[in-house]
């Protein structure tokens, strides 16, 4: 089952408000995107962790309804 990006923003916006968020649907078919993700939440994080927090924020729908998420994370001043 695919995801469209509008929902993948919505669950990202609803865990980091200020988040500014770029998607790119990799093959079209609504399965594997590429995200970039700025945030002031991600300060004084590791990448990893940063990462983390984005996959904790789609609550388990990443491996099920999202098939692929190449992720770019970075720290808003």
């Amino acid at each position: 089952m695919a995801m469209p990006a509008s929902e993948i923003e919505k669950l990202i916006k609803e865990a980091f408000p200020d988040a500014e968020i770029t998607m790119t649907d990799l093959a079209g078919d609504n399965d594997h995107w590429s995200a970039s993700v700025t945030s002031s939440a991600f300060k004084a994080k590791s990448r990893v962790q940063q990462h983390q927090m984005v996959y904790a924020a789609l609550k388990g729908r990443m491996g099920a309804e999202l098939h692929a998420l190449q992720l770019q994370t970075s720290a808003k001043d």
